[in-house]
């Protein structure tokens, strides 16, 4: 985001016209019509400030006011924010704060997770991304901004704060008490060789020090043999703009284009441009996405895909494509204002129109779910081809589509059984989950990071949950069988090697990075891997898409 004062002088004369509506008075017919606006508005204001039912203090029906013709506007990216808030953004933006971990965006008018930091409270009381928050502390959170939701979700380090959310597949809303604690926003969590030459690295957000750990991430990987690199930007719900930029121009050659923002005005257009010689020019590399891949992680895929440097493997994502300003107002206020579209350079804009219903929750009920209970979004753009500089064939329509579609493999009917089963004691499955991981972790000498669960293991967990009063049966277990294990090492791995064994035994389910690791092993070049993945697309159905 940036500061436009140029053009702030407007926003707050048009600001001063409309609470006063008295100096223009001899401007001509044209500010004479802005007059009358103001005065019926002075005039309906006056009315509810002496008649209304209940009392309402001036300040407060001006700033009501305010935000209810923002919120007309119909985008949940354009909101008014007071000081309080505005210092709450410069605090998610500098990668230190005290909160509970979760990454969140307005979708279908509720705050939604869209990305669940490792090793936060909200990861380890089981938030998922996808959840859908309908109540804060007790609030009715339908149509809550994002800086809203920020402000009550954060909290002095140890403070208990309560949300209710809806999960896809899950019946009855599922209430969680986290504790709040110390957030460090790392970008890049783990990177390891994934495969003999291959590296992999996780950008899970793009804050102040993205570029810099990427860096350092891709020093060590080549030190360890690397050739190939997997970018994985699947639930990256982006961030800030420069550091999409300059991830971007890590790999792309001076003076490529980036990201072209188009305002209203074209004076305000900007193209933003690589500055410097690629700094690994010749390391062939795949970029993973998902649907809830948005924002700066879309022009960093879209930017690599249009220049022929990364082939894009996965989900079409999220298409939030729109630039927003801040503009400084008096009091220390601020207005975040959509002012740009964003744009790839090869012309394909990355903003996407999402349908929804009055409840905004018309997805949700026909949408997969994955085996591990994330909703998996139906991509429903009609699509435009575009060309890349080396003359593939790309789409528009909003979003970045793959240059190779896979999903993961969706939970079966008995899983989803399991879910539903679970829901409403979800916040004890979690937790005695997370007790029996430590403990096995702790109790088990020799423990290696290839263990395996045995049925011993299902067993002992099964008994825990039973007295534990969560309402799931054995024969629902068991038919579980599949994810159930998948969160007995995770929980394991996490608890006992960290975060990047975890990451690392998921790998194995990980049916979208499985494809791209073996891209990249039977493909030395960047070209090779546009030709693999070619003969990969050939063998599969025509996809529903690409209209």
């Amino acid at each position: 985001m940036k500061l436009h004062r140029t053009i702030v002088a407007p926003a707050l004369v048009a600001g001063v016209a409309l609470v006063s509506g008295g100096w223009l008075l001899q401007q001509g017919s044209r500010e004479d019509s802005v007059i009358q606006r103001a005065q019926l508005f002075d005039e309906v204001v006056r009315y509810v400030q002496t008649r209304y039912v209940d009392p309402q203090p001036a300040s407060e029906l001006y700033q009501k006011a305010i935000k209810g013709m923002l919120r007309e506007l119909g985008d949940p990216h354009t909101t008014f924010m007071s000081a309080e808030e505005y210092a709450q953004l410069h605090l998610a933006t500098s990668g230190e704060y005290a909160g509970v971990g979760i990454q969140i965006a307005p979708r279908d008018n509720y705050i939604t997770a869209v990305g669940v930091l490792p090793g936060t409270p909200a990861e380890r009381a089981g938030v998922r991304v996808g959840d859908r928050m309908i109540e804060i502390d007790g609030q009715d959170a339908k149509g809550w901004s994002d800086e809203r939701a920020v402000k009550v979700l954060r909290g002095p380090k140890g403070s208990p704060v309560t949300i209710k959310v809806l999960r896809v597949g899950v019946d009855e809303p599922v209430t969680f008490r986290i504790v709040r604690d110390e957030i460090h926003v790392k970008s890049v969590p783990y990177a390891y060789m994934a495969s003999p030459g291959v590296g992999y690295l996780n950008l899970t957000v793009f804050a102040e020090t993205s570029t810099d750990e990427i860096r350092a991430a891709i020093t060590r990987l080549k030190g360890e043999g690397m050739k190939s690199l997997v970018m994985d930007l699947r639930n990256n719900p982006g961030g800030l703009l420069n550091q999409g930029v300059s991830v971007s121009d890590l790999f792309l050659k001076s003076g490529q284009a980036i990201v072209e923002t188009r305002a209203r005005d074209p004076r305000e257009s900007e193209t933003f441009r690589a500055r410097d010689d690629a700094s690994y020019a010749e390391l062939p590399v795949i970029v993973l996405v998902d649907e809830y891949s948005a924002s700066a992680a879309e022009i960093v895929a879209g930017a690599l895909q249009d220049h022929d440097r990364a082939l894009v493997v996965g989900s079409p994502t999220y298409g939030k494509g729109s630039v927003q300003s801040l503009f400084p107002l008096s009091g220390g206020n601020f207005l975040k204002m959509t002012t740009a579209k964003w744009y790839t350079p090869a012309g394909r804009s990355i903003q996407k129109e999402h349908e929804e219903d009055e409840d905004g929750l018309a997805a949700e009920d026909t949408a997969e779910v994955s085996r591990s209970g994330t909703p998996m979004l139906q991509d429903t753009a009609k699509r435009q081809p575009f060309r890349t500089d080396g003359g593939r064939t790309v789409f528009g329509g909003g979003g970045i589509v793959p240059d190779l579609e896979l999903k993961q493999d969706s939970a079966t009917a008995v899983e989803r059984d399991f879910f539903r089963a679970l829901a409403k004691d979800l916040g004890k499955w979690e937790s005695e989950l997370l007790r029996y991981a430590v403990e096995y972790g702790r109790n088990t000498p020799g423990l290696t990071p290839d263990f395996q669960v045995t049925a011993a293991m299902r067993n002992t967990l099964f008994e825990r949950i039973a007295r534990a009063g969560i309402g799931v049966t054995r024969a629902q277990y068991d038919a579980a069988q599949r994810y159930v294990d998948l969160r007995l090492v995770n929980a394991i791995a996490r608890a006992r090697f960290g975060e990047s064994v975890a990451a690392q035994r998921n790998d194995a389910t990980d049916r979208v990075l499985q494809e791209a690791l073996r891209l990249a092993r039977t493909s030395p070049t960047q070209a090779a891997l546009f030709r693999a993945a070619e003969a990969a697309r050939s063998r599969q159905p025509a996809t529903a898409s690409r209209r």
